[in-house]
This record gives C-alpha cells, structure tokens and sequence, in this order.
C-alpha cells in the first residue's frame, strides 16, 4: 500500500517559512555571543525579538543597541531584511542566483507572497525585486552616512547600512541607544533634513509596494497606463500622508518652531505607516494625536509591499463600498472599474478580523498587566500593524502579555487571509443553495 505523499500549500509554505526562520533567529539570538553581557538570553526575550524582525515590527523588549553585540544586531539585520522581502522570495533569490529553475510550486508561492494575478515572468520579477531592493537600500546608506558619520565616528557607517535596511523594511529596529537614553530612535535627527527625508523616502518607498514600483518604472509618468491597483495605493498613501501631517502641524507640534516643526508633522505621518521610527516623544502626544496614529498603524501599507496593517487597498475598498450605499449603486468601482463581489467581502472580513484581534488582545493586555486601556490598546495596534511605535510598556510587560503581541505581530505580517486559507481545507462547491431571505441593517 502507497503512502500518500505529505503537500503543502503554497500558504501553509509560507506560513511555515516564516514560523521556521522566527524559530531560528531566536535560537541564535540566546547564544551568549548574540549578547554585549555574553550572557543567555531567555527563550521568550529572543523569541519576541526574532518575531518582532522578521515580521518588520520593531517593538522590542530589549534595546537593541545597548542589548546587543554587532553578532546579535547583525542577526537581527538579517530577520529584517528576510521578513522585508519575504521568505519566499528570499528561497526564490537563492534558487536564481544558484542557476536554478524556480518550479511550479515555487511560482505559485511567489505569486501569492506578491499577489500577482499570473506565474508568468516570474523568474523576471523576482530579479527585479532583489535588484532594486538592494539599490535602494544602498542609495538610503550612502545619503545617510554623512548626517551619521558626523554624529557617531566611523560607527556611522554601521549605522547608515542598519538604518537604511530597517527603515525599507518598515521594521523600525534602531541602534542609536546608549547608557541612560535607551529607545531612543531617532529623537537625535529631529531636525536634520537629511536623515528625515532619506528615511521617510525608504519607508514610502517599501510600503508601496514590489508591484507598484514595476508599474511606475514600467510607465513612469503615463498615469493612465497604470493598474488600478497603483492608482489607488499611490492615492490613498499621499492622504494618508498629507492629512494626518497638516493635523500634526495644527495641533500636536504648535510648541516647535520652523523647519522642524515641518519634519516632525511629516516624520509622525510617515512612520505609523508600518515603520516604527519616531523623532518626537509619542507619549507628550494629546489623546487625539495617538488615536490618530492608532489608525494610520491599523491600515498600514500597501499589498506586496514590506509593510503590514489591513493594507491601503482595505481601507479604499471599504471607503468605496460605503459610498456604493449611499449612492445606492449597485456596484462598487474606484476609478471607472468594478469590484468584484469577493474583493469586497475579503475586506470587510479583513477589517473584522483586525478589529478583534487588535481590541481582544488589548483588553487582554490590559487586564493582564494592570495599565491604562488606551497604552494596551496602542501596543496591540503597533504589534498588528507592524509598525513598532510604543508608549514604552512593551519591555515591562509579562510573558502572556508578550506572547499576544507576537501573535498579532505574525498575523500583521504573514496577513489574515493568508493565515486563514493556511489552515481552512480546500474550497468546495456548494451542491445547493439555501433560499433568499433579507436582514435589515442600519
């Protein structure tokens, strides 16, 4: 009798790729190397510092640069930069530049880590997304070392390469801490047009999207030529920029004065968009002003893109459904095309599925640890939308408590839907359907 052979789905591959390197890098991270004290980390330190790299959030329990030896930041560079691109897409670069042929499953893994609609020309885009990530993130070092190597010595070469790579990735990570200023981000560069604008550009330019750079480097300035897809995540992430940036300018910096006061309002709407820097205190922020950046952390970037949060297609779908009603169309478009019926219900689900775990894990948190609702309720924003910012609760917290955010940190990064149709069976077809009845909502 044949025994039937073991296959996974090009879901459950990507699930247990990134289950399997989180696994990994927190091993490594408790040798005592991994260490400045060269001591043993525990397991559940390491294990939330891996999950935190590799799914590009950046909340930490230790600081990373006062914590860790330049053998456990440069593991902990490498997570990033994994989790950045993707596992799959990592294996896929291997294979390529091994000379090996990507097969059929590989191509079909790829095609649901970037949510592409074909596995056509696949070999061709995953040159393209390795080329010009790494250009990138080398044009983001060498704009940062100067800024940086006058302010730390020839450490800032280290720096620029560690900045420049977390800051692509949306992950957040940082190692400007020192004896007595731990967390500290990037408070020091507030005012530096240099490190500001080169970080914000990385950030914007990962959360976008591996498919959106290859419609504007393919078009370049033909905008009708675009997908629909890069109308709406370059539309909606300029207003999710250019908003929330005139709210913080009115009301959260009025204190600040001149040009800096114009780099923190436009530095506090980038970062929330996954990437976890900050160069104001975000815990001086009115009630208002962190609800805000709750949201933009919710939403997050764009799909395909080294950022996590519902995505910016999410929100647009949803925006446009709800117009849809009101107008009383019958169907939801976004620039003179039609949505499909199961597009909109992927994002309603999706929205569903972020409120319950972000605000489930948060009361739980909440309850568990003793703090303030509104704390709870933002860490568990920043670990679902894998961004990174934090009121600084995060090291105090317990073990369970940490375990919820690394829970919400995976399910940010690898997404919902992913996670869900890993571990759901196969879709069968309904062999008949169950009479019409009518609700009525509102």
């Amino acid at each position: 009798m044949k025994r039937r052979r073991l296959r996974l789905s090009s879901f459950q591959t990507i699930l247990l790729g990134f289950f399997g390197v989180i696994l990994l890098g927190a091993l490594l991270l408790m040798l005592p190397i991994s260490s400045k004290a060269r001591v043993v980390t525990p397991f559940i330190d390491t294990l939330f510092t891996s999950t935190s790299a590799v799914c590009v959030t950046g909340l930490v329990v230790h600081d990373t640069a006062t914590y860790w030896s330049v053998f456990g930041q440069i593991l902990i560079l490498l997570l990033i930069q994994i989790g950045g691109m993707g596992v799959i897409m990592v294996a896929a670069s291997f294979a390529a530049l091994s000379g090996k042929r990507i097969g059929l499953f590989g191509k079909d893994a790829i095609k649901e880590t970037l949510s592409t609609e074909s596995i056509g020309g696949m070999e061709r885009l995953v040159g393209f997304v390795v080329k010009g990530t790494l250009s990138i993130e080398l044009c983001g070092a060498l704009l940062l070392l100067p800024a940086f190597c006058k302010a730390a010595g020839w450490k800032g070469i280290w720096f620029a390469i560690f900045h420049s790579i977390s800051a692509f990735c949306n992950a957040g990570f940082d190692i400007m801490g020192s004896a007595g200023n731990e967390f500290s981000s990037l408070t020091a560069f507030a005012g530096s047009p240099t490190v500001n604008i080169t970080v914000m550009l990385l950030i914007i330019v990962g959360g976008i999207g591996f498919l959106t750079w290859e419609d504007v480097c393919k078009h370049k300035h033909h905008l009708s030529k675009y997908r629909t897809q890069t109308k709406v995540i370059l539309l909606v992430s300029f207003l999710l920029i250019l908003l929330p940036a005139l709210y913080f300018y009115f009301f959260e910096f009025s204190g600040e004065m001149g040009a800096r006061r114009v780099w923190l309002s436009l530095f506090q709407a980038v970062t929330p968009r996954t990437a976890g820097f900050n160069t104001a205190d975000l815990s001086s922020m009115s009630g208002l002003g962190q609800g805000l950046t709750g949201f933009l952390m919710l939403v997050g970037g764009a799909p395909a893109s080294t950022a996590g949060g519902m995505k910016v297609t999410t929100l647009a779908i949803l925006v446009a459904s709800m117009h849809s009603v009101f107008r009383r169309h019958e169907s939801v478009s976004l620039f003179r095309r039609r949505m499909t019926g199961e597009v909109v219900k992927s994002a309603s689900a999706i929205l569903v599925l972020y409120f319950i775990l972000f605000s489930s894990c948060g009361i739980t948190i909440c309850l568990v640890e003793g703090i303030d609702i509104s704390k709870s309720l933002f860490e568990a924003a920043s670990a679902v939308g894998t961004v990174g910012l934090s009121l600084g609760i995060t090291p105090s917290l317990g073990a369970i408590s940490k375990c919820f955010l690394m829970v919400l940190m995976f399910f940010g990064r690898v997404g919902g839907l992913t996670l869900i149709y890993a571990t759901a069976g196969k879709v069968v077809g309904d062999a008949s359907k169950y009479p019409v009845d009518q609700l009525t909502v509102g």
